[in-house]
C-alpha cells in the first residue's frame, strides 16, 4: 500500500528554485508530489514501484485522493483494481475525507480506508510505505522478507544524507534489546536524546515503511484517536496502541542509507541527480 492521498501542501506553499522549468513548477502546485517528473519522463512513483517489483512484490494499491484518482490513472492504469504495469497490478483505494473537514484524516485512516475497500487485507499481511520518498530495494526485501508479522525499518539516523535542521523534526524511536519498538516521539527534547539511543548507541527514527498483519493491527487502525496537536490519525499512533497489547509486537529492521524524498521544490533536481 503506497500512501498517495495527501494534500502536498508543503510542496505546493514551497518556493521555487532555480533550474526547474515552468513546466516543472506547475507540476510541483498541481499534482500529487509522487507524480512530478523527474527523469526519463517518469515521475517518482514509477522508481519507487520499480524498486518494489525488484524486491519480490507484484501488487500494489495507491491509497488516493477522490480529487486526485483520475491523475494517477493516466499514469498506472484507468481501471479502478487490476491495471497491468510494468508486469505489476496497479490498483487503486480512495481515503475519502470527512464532510466536515477540508483535508485527509490521517495515515492510519488511510490504510483502515484501504482494508475497508480491499477486505482481503485484513486477513493478510502487508506493507505500507509514502509515496514521495524513494525505498531502496534493500529496505523492500528486509521488509518482504522479514519473518517478523509486524515491523518497519529503523533507519540510523547518521545514514541520513539530509539537513541537520530538517534530521532533528523526524521522529525517533525507541527500541528494547531485542529491536522491538516501545516508542515514538516527534521532535523529542535533545536533553532526551540519550534515552533513544539502542544497544548499539545509535538513534534510529522511522521513515515510514512499515509491514503489518492484517489481524494484528485492524482494530488499531479503526479505533486509532486523533492526535491532539494535529487533529489526524497517525499510523504511530495505532502502532504504538497495538503494541500495548502483549500479543503483538514490532520489530525494528536496522537499515544505515540514505531514503531521498521529495518534501520542497528544491529537491526535485536532488532526486533528478540521485536518479
Amino acid at each position: 500500500l503506497i500512501l498517495a492521498g495527501g494534500a502536498s501542501s508543503r510542496m505546493k506553499a514551497s518556493a521555487a528554485t532555480s533550474g526547474l522549468s515552468e513546466d516543472q513548477v506547475a507540476e510541483a502546485n498541481t499534482r500529487s508530489k509522487g507524480l512530478i517528473t523527474l527523469s526519463d519522463g517518469k515521475p517518482l512513483l514509477h522508481y519507487l514501484i520499480m524498486n518494489a517489483k525488484k524486491a519480490g512484490f507484484t501488487r500494489v494499491t495507491l491509497i488516493v485522493s477522490p480529487t486526485n484518482k483520475h491523475q494517477f490513472q493516466e499514469v498506472f492504469g484507468s481501471e479502478e483494481a487490476h491495471n497491468t504495469y510494468e508486469g505489476l497490478t496497479i490498483s487503486y483505494a480512495r481515503q475519502y475525507v470527512p464532510d466536515d473537514r477540508e483535508k485527509p484524516l490521517g495515515t492510519a485512516d488511510a490504510v483502515y480506508q484501504a482494508l475497508e475497500q480491499y477486505p482481503g487485507l485484513k486477513r493478510d499481511s502487508f506493507a505500507v510505505c509514502n509515496s514521495d520518498n524513494l525505498y531502496s530495494v534493500k529496505a523492500m526485501e528486509l521488509i518482504r522478507n522479514t519473518t517478523a508479522e509486524n515491523a518497519f525499518i529503523a533507519y540510523d539516523r547518521d545514514g541520513l544524507q539530509f539537513p541537520s535542521e530538517k534530521i532533528a523534526r523526524f521522529a525517533l524511536t525507541r527500541l528494547d534489546a531485542k529491536n522491538r519498538l516501545m516508542e515514538i516521539v516527534e521532535k523529542p527534547n535533545v536533553d532526551d536524546l540519550p534515552r533513544f539511543k539502542d544497544a548499539s548507541g545509535t538513534l534510529r527514527v522511522s521513515m515510514n515503511i512499515f509491514r503489518f498483519s492484517g489481524p494484528a493491527i485492524l482494530e488499531y487502525l479503526k479505533d486509532c484517536p486523533l492526535h491532539p496537536e494535529r487533529n489526524e490519525k497517525e499510523l504511530a499512533t495505532a502502532i504504538l496502541a497495538m503494541c500495548k497489547n502483549p500479543e503483538h509486537y514490532m520489530e525494528g529492521i536496522p537499515l544505515k542509507e540514505h531514503v531521498p524524498d521529495l518534501t520542497s521544490k528544491g529537491d526535485i533536481e536532488t532526486l533528478k541527480k540521485h536518479l
